[in-house]
C-alpha cells in the first residue's frame, strides 16, 4: 500500500520547533534575565530572536545584523544591518564597526544581551592587521571552495579577526553579558556558532551566562514526532563531502526498512574554479536523484533550516527515483544544481524562516 506522506510538512514542523522568536520567548519565560541594558543580535535569525526581547525591553537600545532580505521583520525602532553570506562585504565591515562599538559603549554596571545565529562569521567582521575587503573575500571565498568543514573555517576566520573568538567581548566594560544562541555547528559549542563571535575571552571580569536556546537535535525531534509512519533512522550525520555523503545515504536508506529518516548536520562541498548556481543542500539532492534513480517510493528531502542554500533563493530540493537523467552529471561537476533542479520542479522555496540549526534531510521509503 502506498503511503503518502508530506516530507516538507516535516521540515516545516522541524524548523517551526526552532524558529528564532519562539526559542527565545520559551528561554526568557522560563529563565528570566535581569533587564539589559543594550541588545545585540546578529545572524541569519537575528531579526526573529530580538523580537520577544525588545517586546519585552522596549526602551533598550537594540543592534540587529542579518542577511539580506531576513530583517523585514526586525521589530519597529530598532537599528538594523544587512550584510552578505556566505561572503562578507562592505556592509559586513560596517556591522562589525557597529558591534565593536556597541559593545564598547556599554558602561561599568551594564547588562549586555547577545543573541546569536547561524552565518555571524560572514555578516559582521572586523578584520586584523589592515586586511582589505578584497583580500577577505578571496580568502572566504577560498575556504569555501576547498570543502573545509565549519571548525577548519571558523579557526581561520577568528584568526583573520578583531571581534571572533572572544574578541568581541574581550572589550566589554560591563557587569554582565548573557547569551542566547542558535547552534548551526555540530557539538552546539558557542565557541564555534559565528566563529565565536559571543563567546567570551578567558580572561574577563564580567559575569558571563551562555545558553543554546535551539539545535539541530531540537528540530530532529520535532520532524520526527509529527511522522505518522516509523521513523527508521534519526540522526546528526550530514558531515562529509556531498560526493561521499550520496551514495552512503542512498544504499542506507534503499537497505532500510519501509520508513521515514531525518538526518541533520552540515555537509560541504568542493567547488570547481567556475563554480555554477546551487548549494550544498542541491548539490546533496542532485547526487542522491542519482544514486536513486530508477527507485520507486522512495523520495528525499534535503534543506537548509535557515530557509536558503548557498547565494540563492532556494532551501534545497525534493527529489525521486524520477528525477535524475544523464544531464545531471554536468550540473553535478559544474556545482550547477539549481538551474537544473529548477527545470525539474525540484526546488524548495520557502522563504527566510527565523531560524538557522544546519540543514535537514528527510526521507520516506514506502513499504
Amino acid at each position: 500500500m502506498t503511503t503518502n506522506i508530506d516530507l516538507l510538512a516535516l521540515w516545516h514542523a522541524g524548523v517551526a520547533a526552532v524558529g528564532g522568536d519562539a526559542s527565545v520567548r520559551i528561554a526568557l519565560e522560563n529563565s528570566p534575565l535581569p533587564a539589559p541594558d543594550r541588545i545585540i543580535a546578529v545572524g541569519k535569525a537575528a531579526a526573529a530572536m530580538a523580537r520577544p526581547a525588545v517586546e519585552r525591553w522596549p526602551d533598550k537600545p537594540c543592534l540587529i545584523v542579518t542577511k539580506y532580505g531576513h530583517g523585514a521583520t526586525a521589530p519597529v525602532g530598532v537599528e538594523v544591518i544587512e550584510a552578505a553570506h556566505p561572503v562578507p562585504d562592505a556592509a559586513s565591515l560596517r556591522a562589525g564597526q557597529a558591534l565593536y562599538d556597541a559593545v564598547a559603549a556599554c558602561g561599568p554596571r551594564d547588562h549586555l544581551l547577545m543573541l546569536v545565529s547561524g552565518g555571524a562569521s560572514s555578516l559582521a567582521e572586523l578584520p586584523e592587521g589592515g586586511m582589505s575587503l578584497e583580500d577577505l573575500q578571496q580568502r572566504t571565498q577560498a575556504m569555501l571552495a576547498s570543502g573545509a568543514d565549519i571548525a577548519a573555517m571558523n579557526a581561520e576566520r577568528r584568526a583573520l579577526s578583531q571581534i571572533k573568538g572572544g574578541k568581541l567581548l574581550a572589550g566589554f566594560r560591563g557587569a554582565r553579558v548573557s547569551t542566547l544562541a542558535l547552534s548551526d555547528v555540530e557539538g552546539d559549542a558557542l565557541s564555534v556558532i559565528g566563529s565565536g563571535i559571543a563567546d567570551a575571552p578567558q580572561e574577563r571580569d564580567f559575569h558571563f551566562v551562555p545558553s543554546i536556546v535551539a539545535s539541530n537535535a531540537i528540530a530532529r525531534e520535532a520532524s520526527a514526532a509529527a511522522c505518522p509512519v516509523a521513523v527508521v533512522e534519526n540522526s546528526e550525520t550530514l558531515y562529509a563531502e556531498v560526493n561521499t555523503l550520496a551514495p552512503r545515504i542512498a544504499a542506507n536508506i534503499m537497505a532500510a526498512p519501509a520508513g521515514v529518516h531525518v538526518l541533520g548536520g552540515e555537509p560541504v562541498v568542493v567547488l570547481p574554479d567556475t563554480p555554477g548556481m546551487g548549494g550544498r543542500n542541491m548539490a546533496l539532492a542532485l547526487g542522491l536523484a542519482r544514486e536513486i534513480a530508477g527507485t520507486r517510493g522512495l523520495r528525499i528531502l534535503v534543506a537548509g533550516t535557515d530557509g536558503t542554500d548557498g547565494p540563492t533563493d532556494a532551501a534545497g530540493a525534493l527529489v525521486d527515483g524520477t528525477t535524475w537523467d544523464e544531464t545531471g552529471e554536468a550540473a553535478l561537476a559544474n556545482a550547477d544544481a539549481y538551474p537544473w533542479l529548477a527545470a525539474k520542479g525540484a526546488l524548495i522555496k520557502t522563504g527566510p524562516t527565523g531560524t538557522n540549526v544546519m540543514d535537514l534531510l528527510i526521507a520516506h521509503k514506502d513499504a
